[in-house]
């Protein structure tokens, strides 16, 4: 998995054992059986062909939207003119949005494709998704003192309109 210490506590929360490691790494110790599976978008799943290394069994839970995050430093950002800055984040907040709508317009044809290559595909029913939640409440505790009320409830609408 990614290195996020939030990703890491969901996981432990889980009973899990979570390794960090690169993409490089993973896709080996994937086919060794060094680690058992792996947690990626379903667009890397499928781009990636992690089918390919084993993993027959996809599980879409639903509990986070992966985020799309603009970064530039505060001193390079503070050379540009406020109108080159204005143009700089509405091509960003754009970008955002066209890739929104791409993932999850193809979000069917994608899951067809890892279908068709013989994977299966669990999709948790409303109980099933309740029961997670509830399993890893004291992530959104802890994490929600850490980060703020205001960007935890901004997260969970962003999955909830998936």
């Amino acid at each position: 998995m990614v290195g996020s210490p939030l990703f890491q506590d969901t996981f432990t929360t889980l009973g899990a054992n979570p390794t960090q490691m690169s993409w490089a790494d993973a896709k080996p110790a994937l086919t060794t059986g060094a680690v058992d599976g792996q947690e990626n978008p379903i667009s890397v799943f499928d781009v990636a062909r992690i089918d390919q290394v084993g993993q027959e069994h996809l599980t879409l839970w639903h509990y986070m939207a992966d985020p799309l995050v603009f970064a530039v430093s505060n001193r390079v950002w503070s050379q540009f003119k406020p109108e080159d800055q204005a143009l700089l984040k509405q091509a960003a907040i754009d970008a955002g949005q066209w890739e929104i709508e791409k993932s999850r317009g193809e979000l069917e044809a994608t899951l067809a494709a890892i279908k068709e290559r013989g994977v299966q595909v669990v999709e948790l029913t409303p109980e099933q998704h309740a029961a997670f939640v509830e399993a890893t409440r004291s992530v959104y505790d802890k994490w929600t003192d850490r980060i703020g009320e205001e960007l935890v409830e901004q997260a969970q609408e962003a999955v909830a309109n998936r």
